[in-house]
């Protein structure tokens, strides 16, 4: 039960911490997850991470269910996910409660301003993490650049070059563990 109420904390302490989605937690994630807690590895949470991404729902709360399961079964997968989605839940019922009666006013508009550029950095920051980890062949840089240029500026859906690549490496790089 301890164990329980510690997924459920820890990811409730994430959860409230998180502006920005998925991948602005990723540091966030390292940092509780990995060096704090060694619940898992580096390469360990990126995968799950990957899977979380690959996979219907949102990518912070895939990931906080990998995580739990890992660690508690079932009952760890709900608590951690509870714990992911609790603080969410509450900021946005405040929000929705309050704020409509105040988004005119200056001070509220450039705060969500700074948040804006504070979501901007923590996601460049989990890019480069995710570049640095993964791409360390040419051929995983090349792979990298493909995508990117299949999203950003051919305008693909992610689901293509994600699909794609996903089958890719499964004939590629199959027989090494890693990769």
């Amino acid at each position: 039960m301890r164990e329980l109420f510690e997924l459920f904390t820890t990811f409730a302490l994430i959860g409230s911490m998180t502006f920005g989605g998925g991948y602005a937690m990723l540091p966030i994630l390292s940092r509780e997850i990995v060096e704090k807690r060694h619940w898992a590895n580096e390469e360990e949470l990126l995968d799950y991470f990957a899977i979380g991404q690959c996979t219907p729902g949102i990518i912070a709360i895939n990931t906080a269910t990998f995580i739990g399961v890992r660690r508690r079964g079932v009952k760890g997968a709900i608590a951690a996910t509870l714990g992911m989605i609790a603080p969410s839940l509450i900021i946005i019922v405040l929000i929705a409660m309050f704020l409509s009666n105040f988004m005119e006013l200056a001070w509220i508009q450039h705060a969500f301003s700074g948040v804006r550029i504070a979501v901007c950095a923590l996601i460049a920051s989990t890019v480069v993490k995710l570049f640095k980890r993964n791409s360390n062949t040419w051929l995983k840089v090349l792979f990298t650049l493909l995508a990117f240029i299949s999203v950003a500026i051919v305008g693909l859906s992610p689901i293509l070059p994600t699909v794609f690549f996903a089958v890719l490496g499964v004939f590629m790089f199959k027989g090494r563990l890693t990769a």
